[in-house]
């Protein structure tokens, strides 16, 4: 039964099931996923330091913009395609996204300071007490719960794809990076469900560890998870950015 169904697409119930046969390196753990975790963390950062530092060496931070953000694109399809490739490519992963985020930091701290230091605080800020709220069971992932989230990811997804579309026809939706009041809410909606998001991706890699879960599940739980935290940092600092408008 597909209980504890993601909305993360890479965390998805029926990805654990369809490899728990594979159990030639060992299984999954929660503290494995905990571990390699952290380690793309950290290559997300370090990254994102060497980018930031770009325009201070008189370089031009259009490459690391289009590798970044497209490169990683393209690494997320190939890792949820080839979930098996994970402890390969979620390192990668993490080194282009990290240069994206660098990029995108520095031309929004160009434009407000300090903006990086409160988007990056209250991004792990969010996750820790989504971890606790989690852990302490306040928050749990049921059936309703999920699917709320599920439908509420997936409308701003399509939304997103829209203005992408009519962005393309020099047609701008105002609310979406003017700080406006619609445009705060907008912002203070999208956010919410970005960190609720993360409940639904510790019950899924908690699942996974109790079901057995092959070995490279750990990296591939935890380059799931870093989709999320990308998702949700990204937000914050277009919220930021709004509220620093006002």
């Amino acid at each position: 039964m597909a209980l504890f169904e993601s909305n993360n697409p890479v965390l998805k119930e029926k990805t654990f099931r369809e490899a728990a046969a594979d159990h030639s390196n060992g299984v999954m753990t929660i503290n494995g996923t905990v571990t390699k975790m952290g380690f793309l963390l950290l290559m997300v950062m370090a990254a994102a330091v060497y980018a930031w530092g770009a325009p201070a060496r008189g370089q031009n931070i259009m490459p690391f913009l289009l590798v970044g953000g497209i490169g990683g694109f393209i690494l997320a399809i190939i890792i949820v395609i080839k979930k098996e490739w994970a402890p390969y490519l979620a390192p990668a992963y993490a080194l282009a996204e990290g240069l994206f985020l660098g990029v995108i930091s520095v031309m929004y701290s160009g434009l407000y300071d300090g903006i990086v230091l409160q988007a990056v605080g209250l991004t792990f800020g969010t996750f820790l007490g989504m971890l606790i709220l989690y852990r302490a069971r306040i928050i749990r992932a049921t059936e309703r719960f999920r699917a709320i989230i599920f439908t509420a990811t997936a409308g701003i997804a399509i939304f997103y794809l829209l203005a992408l579309v009519l962005r393309m026809f020099n047609i701008n939706i105002p609310f979406l990076h003017e700080g406006s009041t619609i445009g705060i809410i907008f912002s203070l909606v999208v956010v919410a469900v970005a960190a609720l998001n993360l409940i639904l991706d510790f019950d899924m890699i908690e699942t996974g560890a109790a079901q057995g879960a092959p070995k490279y599940f750990e990296w591939y739980a935890s380059f799931g998870l870093l989709v999320t935290l990308v998702w949700l940092y990204l937000e914050i600092l277009r919220l930021l950015s709004k509220l620093n408008k006002r």
